[in-house]
Parts: C-alpha cells; structure tokens; sequence
C-alpha cells in the first residue's frame, strides 16, 4: 500500500481519504468488498483511529462506503453521475452516455381528465383531456426513477400512436414544431421515500429521493409537458455547471 506522506501540509485524513477512493476506483476495493477496519487502518500508515475515522466518514458521506452495524463498513456502487437538471436531452441518451444501458417499463399510458394542479401548469382548463404516461425507468437493469407525464391532448394525440417502451419521448415530440421541447423549468426538492418508491425503486424506508417537477414549453413558450420525476437519492447524482457572466 502506498504510504502517508506525514512531511506535507496535507491533512492525514485527507490523504487517506483520497487513497482508498483511488484504491476504489482502480478496482483494488470492488462494490460489496469490505474495507480494513479503523484498528487497520491505525496500525497499518500509524495513524490516529480519529484521523482514520474522519477520512471514512466523508467517503461514507459522499456514497462511496456504507456501513453495516457490527459487520464494517463496505464499498457502495458508485452513484450515476446525470446532468438531467440542465440537459434537453431524453434519459436514453444520457444513460447511454454514462456507458450504461437504458430500459423502459411502461405502467400506464391513456387519456384521463386533467388533475387540477398538472390544468395550472400546462394551462388547460377543468375537464380538458391529458395523456398520462407513467414510466419506470432503468439503467443496467435496475431500476433508477419514477415518472408520470402529462401532456395536452389536443396537440400531442399522435403520442398515443408511438411505443415508448422502445422510443423516447422528447424525440417524437420533437417531431412537430408545436410540440418540440424548446425550454424547461424543473424544480427540484429532497423528500422521503414513500411506499411507492420503496415498491417501484427497491428501495427501503426511510432512504432520499430526489423529486424533479419539469415543464416543458414549445418555440412559442407554450406548456407541452408536465412530468413528476422521483429519483433514487442513493443511486443518483446530478451536475449543475454555472458560467460567470461577463
């Protein structure tokens, strides 16, 4: 193992830190190994349990460890890292991106009367028709997120036509001008898993999820789109990039 270099203004904890997450991403530590206990790591670069400890926690913050009462603490698959929050693009193509491979599971897909919140959003009024879809969606296999979309009827019936267990959304829609998707507003919030997550995400209670509510608009600024997206906090990461303005 590579030593601590105790002669550098570099805290221990962070050196150790940055050492085992390489070690992690090298494949030395695979997902489910377990890594050496504090009392290791102590004997092993003479260091303090405290500093050892420090250096764990973060990694355990930051969901690369967890830990397992009176079992040790262990490596976590790696979060997949998104840039939904600031992409147009569908999530086929951004899990493609990432290397992985993406799946669709469609629960629900009909004509309903639009609920009272999605009638605000997307400007319909009370009794006007909606598509909804509801959607699972997977990467390698597992399930990752939630969605149920709701699009107006009158502009987007063609939907109705298409298979969206093997095509994306935001590309048959992009078919029309009238229903491209030019602009999205997405409001994000942290909330508990519900027994719906826990059912549909294999989760279990008490875990994160990341709820986006997105709405589209079309070149004419027009809502074409209102989605509840609710996405495994522990299996999830997304990129925000802010550029200084001149």
């Amino acid at each position: 193992m590579t030593k601590l270099d105790k002669s550098v203004p570099i805290p221990l904890y962070f050196q150790l830190k940055e050492l085992i997450l390489q070690q992690i991403k090298e494949g030395s530590y695979k997902v489910g190994d377990a890594i050496p206990t504090e009392k290791d790591f102590s004997e092993i670069y003479d260091i303090s349990r405290t500093t050892v400890r420090q250096a764990i926690t973060e990694l355990v913050q930051e969901g690369w460890l967890y830990r397992v009462k009176s079992k040790g603490t262990f490596v976590r698959a790696p979060k997949i890292e998104q840039s939904f929050i600031q992409a147009l693009g569908s999530f086929n193509d951004q899990i493609l991106e990432l290397g992985m491979t993406p799946s669709t599971e469609v629960l629900d897909f009909k004509v309903i009367e639009v609920p009272d919140e999605v009638a605000m959003h997307l400007k319909l009024a009370v009794g006007e028709k909606v598509i909804y879809i509801h959607r699972r969606r997977f990467a390698d296999s597992e399930p990752i997120v939630m969605v149920e979309t709701y699009l107006p009827y009158d502009k987007c019936e063609f939907v109705l036509e298409r298979d969206l267990v093997k095509e994306s959304l935001y590309p048959i829609l992009s078919e029309l001008n009238e229903t491209q998707i030019c602009k999205i507003r997405r409001f994000i919030e942290a909330v508990e898993a519900t027994q719906y997550d826990i059912k549909n995400l294999n989760m279990t209670k008490g875990k994160a999820i990341q709820q986006f509510i997105s709405i589209g608009f079309n070149y004419k600024d027009e809502p074409i789109e209102y989605s509840l997206a609710r996405y495994r906090g522990d299996k999830n990461r997304f990129e925000i990039v802010i550029t200084a303005t001149k």
